[in-house]
């Protein structure tokens, strides 16, 4: 391990040891700082955010996306509080800091007994809103954790999902589908962050009027499985609660070749997404390139 990713480590150790230890008062305000720093900072993180809300929001002047930055850095820097102290949150907390709407689709979907995939893009608190699943529905479900480096830091990750009660799959190609699938076809739910590929085999969708690559994943498992495909959205507000919205299902084509099925249903998972994100840029926490435009072909998928 290098020095680099053992200081990474232990920085997030120090988060998930300390910060959970904090008044949420002082969670908060930290938070702010935090974010409010590195926005002064500028660094590439930072610009690259504000590159992509350019995207969301075209007609936006310079002040404004300037805005839209240092609010996306403070929404992204309360994830990471709440991430750090939700370990420590009593099951009241949890079921009192989530209000989704629409709820209903999720239900119905688990009470059927087909299958239930949530998909999600980097949209506000999602360890929250599975949390909070766990929580006041009683209902574990199976996700998948891209793996980091170093490795003492993607087992803190999976440690920090498990206590939260989610079954977490390491991002490993064709054993961790077919892992989903059995969840799936068992009745299970599963929940996919969805909004960016991390594979050679995504999607090419519009997204705000370009083109970007989505995950093939959760179209696939709702063919192969007869899972219901939901996509939910997430944002903050002023309070201390995170707000949300269950979608209604993506049906599968009933017509087409796989791929053209897949690529539809990708289609409308992401003008879903662009719904939610279009709505409350400032809670879409996408510190990364998208876009194919943005992409150097030589580096492969983003």
């Amino acid at each position: 391990m290098s020095a680099a990713e053992r200081l990474t480590d232990s920085l997030y150790g120090l988060g998930w040891s300390t910060v959970k230890k904090l008044p949420e008062p002082v969670a908060a305000r930290l938070g702010r700082s935090i974010a409010d720093l590195a926005w002064k900072r500028r660094g590439k993180g930072v610009r690259r955010l504000e590159a992509n809300y350019a995207r969301v929001v075209p007609d936006a002047t310079p002040e404004r996306l300037a805005e839209l930055s240092r609010a996306g850095m403070r929404s992204y820097l309360r994830y990471w509080m709440e991430s750090f102290r939700l370990p420590a949150w009593s099951a009241e907390r949890v079921r009192t800091g989530f209000d989704p709407k629409d709820l209903h689709h999720l239900t119905d979907g688990l009470a059927s007994g087909r299958g239930v995939i949530l998909a999600l893009p980097h949209l506000a608190n999602w360890d929250l809103a599975g949390a909070w699943v766990t929580t006041e529905l009683r209902t574990p479900f199976t996700t998948v954790a891209e793996r980091l480096k170093p490795a003492t830091l993607y087992d803190r990750f999976v440690a920090y999902r498990e206590g939260l009660g989610m079954e977490v799959l390491p991002h490993s190609g064709g054993s961790a589908f077919g892992a989903l699938a059995r969840r799936l076809r068992a009745g299970g739910l599963v929940c996919l962050v969805a909004d960016r590929d991390l594979s050679a085999s995504g999607v090419q969708v519009d997204f705000f009027g370009e083109t970007a690559r989505m995950p093939a994943g959760p179209a696939l498992l709702a063919q192969q499985t007869g899972a219901l495909l939901l996509p939910v959205t997430l944002w903050y507000d002023d309070s201390p609660v995170m707000k949300g919205r269950v979608h209604p299902p993506v049906a599968v084509p009933e017509s087409g070749t796989r791929a053209e099925k897949t690529s539809v249903m990708t289609q409308a998972l992401a003008d879903a997404f662009a719904t939610g994100i279009a709505d409350h840029p400032e809670d879409w926490h996408m510190l990364q390139r998208l876009w194919l435009a943005d992409l150097d072909p030589a580096k492969g998928p983003a």
